[in-house]
């Protein structure tokens, strides 16, 4: 074995070791998020919820009218303010719902909790960078040229569009507790079923819209999994704020979840805009595939099965986003059609690369 060849060995060995050292962190992180929706779970947030569901007279008192905050100021005095009253329908057919606290429900330890788990995350995130970085340079060539290698840096992606939203400031902390669980299951799935060693790719692999193509279908599923975890979140708060509205009364566990998550008119907002965001971009990573592959194979489009179901995932997301401006399909209608959509990306990726035989099994798995 000649130098290079040991030294491409090593790197590959390193990214392992990487790849399940990220998974050690996010287990961490995944313990810490759940610890700050416990301790959320014992905050304020169950008497704000009585009001809402209406138990008893003082949770009526407490909805009905303002609610005295005492705030602690920095020179011992106390300074008691009026917080506005919960309103669960301002008028007939429209809601006023505020947001929810969020996971730590204002429980100081719960966020704390919260705090770490970000913390963990970041920390996780950088780790399985690394081992991405660390697999490219292993091979010399992009890490995206089999399942493997696509699904680390799916994940990867997947998280770096998190902590971005978070340096953005928007409200997205609710996202951390799905996201690091399904980041689990699928680094779990890379190592055991999918994995690959490092090998060098077919001729056909060979071109400079390997980074452009690869890497926007990455990123346009980062983005759209970002969206469907909104979406699904969306339809259990519309259902719960339905039940409220029509006198209702929702058990002990969703009250206390539902209660800390976004107003549902927020996370279907939230759905529609990242959806929105990177569908022209999806648009666009169709066109270049027809370009590569009309330098690969001398013809633009030939209904293989991966062209086909991107295809569909476009029509489908098209369908979304024309339902979600048509009066008729907002709200339920138009979420089932993005989490459809969202359905036939992941068949796209995982359903036609194992089950169906096509141009783009070059890599097998």
């Amino acid at each position: 074995m000649n130098l290079a060849a040991a030294t491409n060995e090593n790197l590959a060995h390193t990214s392992n070791v990487l790849i399940y050292s990220s998974m050690a962190v996010y287990l961490l992180a995944f313990f810490a998020n759940m610890a700050e929706w416990i301790f959320g779970s014992r905050s304020k947030v169950g008497r704000t919820a009585a009001a809402l569901t209406g138990k008893g007279e003082q949770a009526e008192a407490a909805a009905a009218s303002s609610v005295k905050i005492q705030v602690k100021q920095k020179n011992g005095s106390t300074a008691v303010l009026d917080r506005p009253k919960v309103v669960t329908r301002a008028v007939a057919g429209a809601r006023d719902v505020p947001d929810g606290p969020g996971a730590s429900g204002g429980d100081e330890q719960g966020d704390l909790y919260g705090r770490i788990a970000i913390s963990l995350t970041v920390l996780a995130f950088l780790i399985e960078l690394a081992g991405v970085l660390t697999r490219a340079l292993s091979v010399q060539r992009a890490p995206w040229g089999n399942m493997y290698e696509f699904n680390i840096t799916f994940s990867t992606v997947a998280v770096g569009v998190f902590l971005v939203l978070l340096a953005l400031k928007k409200n997205v902390r609710w996202l951390g507790l799905p996201l690091v669980t399904t980041v689990l299951l699928d680094l779990g799935l890379a190592v055991t079923v999918l994995y690959t060693a490092s090998d060098q790719l077919v001729p056909a692999l060979h071109s400079y819209w390997l980074y452009i193509h690869v890497s926007t279908a990455i990123f346009c599923g980062a983005v759209f999994y970002v969206g469907a975890v909104g979406t699904i979140l969306y339809l259990f708060k519309d259902s719960y704020e339905n039940k409220l509205a029509n006198g209702g009364q929702p058990g002990k566990f969703a009250t206390s979840v539902m209660e800390r998550l976004p107003a549902s008119q927020s996370l279907d907002k939230f759905s529609y805009r990242v959806n929105a965001a990177v569908f022209p971009l999806w648009t666009f990573t169709i066109i270049a595939g027809a370009i590569w592959a009309g330098d690969a194979w001398g013809r633009y489009w030939g209904w293989d099965p991966k062209e086909t179901w991107s295809f569909i995932t476009w029509v489908a997301y098209a369908c979304y986003l024309h339902a979600r401006a048509t009066a008729g399909w907002k709200g339920r209608k138009a979420a089932y059609l993005a989490l459809i959509a969202f359905g036939c990306w992941i068949f796209n990726y995982y359903g036609v690369n194992i089950f169906v035989t096509g141009k783009h099994s070059y890599a097998g798995v």
